[in-house]
């Protein structure tokens, strides 16, 4: 391979060897944004999940996954006439510098994390309001977002507007209703989509307690999922040393089962 100045140059000969109608590689030619993006979702997800498990290898082979997704659309736009792997890094340093001025700026005015959290969703709320005459609060909140870091945005952003509650105690009272009101559509003849929709507001609802108690829905989501996980994995482990089939247990028996498995947690 001919070597270039620089790694990331060397990467973005290789993604457009790949894209080469005559000699690359027919997976690679064959794809577009709508068939890639499934695939930076999932590459975003992988990082993720290196993160959580503190894996620094596996990390930096899934940051150079997703970066070569960048490096992807830059090659599939540059061979449409639009923006290239410069334009995008041009852009997002610009972004950057415009959205700190306490840093690149003469604003000093900002010295803690949460006041740069303010400041920099007063600099987007202007910036969308430049874009159009007709915007709103809500505008720009991608609904390819998992649902519930979709509701912590669309939540945050009513609430800059006024549009929430300053105590706890509201937020805990919604939740009750929103459960009643589950309740209530799960005794009434059955209507899937009545069912769903007040699951649904019930969620909202879970999801705007855990932004009022600082805590980051998805990650306490996901954090819940290892939990029950773990347990539940706990619990096969017990079961297999007796070769006893999971599922030949009573409901009953899983249910003692898990408070053993629990406690045992808990006292270690």
């Amino acid at each position: 391979m001919t070597n270039y100045q620089s790694p990331i140059e060397n990467l973005l000969k290789i993604m457009a060897d790949l894209r080469n109608q005559k000699t690359g590689c027919p997976w690679d030619i064959e794809q577009t944004f709508e068939t890639i993006a499934p695939y930076t979702i999932e590459e975003a997800y992988e990082v993720a999940d290196a993160i959580q498990r503190q894996d620094q290898d596996a990390l930096k082979d899934e940051l150079g996954d997703l970066l070569f997704q960048v490096v992807f659309y830059a090659q599939m736009s540059k061979e449409d006439g639009n923006f290239d792997f410069d334009d995008i890094v041009e852009s997002i340093s610009e972004k950057m510098i415009r959205r700190h001025p306490h840093v690149f700026g003469d604003k000093n005015d900002i010295q803690t994390s949460q006041r740069q959290s303010i400041a920099w969703e007063d600099q987007k709320a202007i910036e969308r309001s430049g874009k159009s005459t007709t915007s709103g609060v809500l505008d720009d909140v991608a609904m390819a977002l998992p649902a519930l870091l979709r509701a912590q945005k669309l939540q945050k952003r009513a609430a800059r507007v006024g549009f929430d509650w300053k105590e706890l105690d509201p937020v805990m009272e919604k939740i009750e209703e929103e459960l009643k009101e589950v309740e209530e559509a799960l005794n009434t003849p059955k209507n899937a989509e009545h069912i769903k929709e007040e699951i649904g507001d019930l969620l909202f609802a879970c999801v705007n307690l855990a932004r009022h108690a600082g805590i980051d829905a998805e990650q306490a989501l996901i954090a819940g999922n290892t939990k029950f996980e773990r347990r539940f994995k706990e619990m096969e482990g017990i079961l297999r040393k007796t070769d006893q089939p999971i599922n030949k247990c009573s409901l009953t028996e899983l249910e003692e089962l898990w408070e053993t498995v629990k406690k045992g947690e808990q006292n270690s």
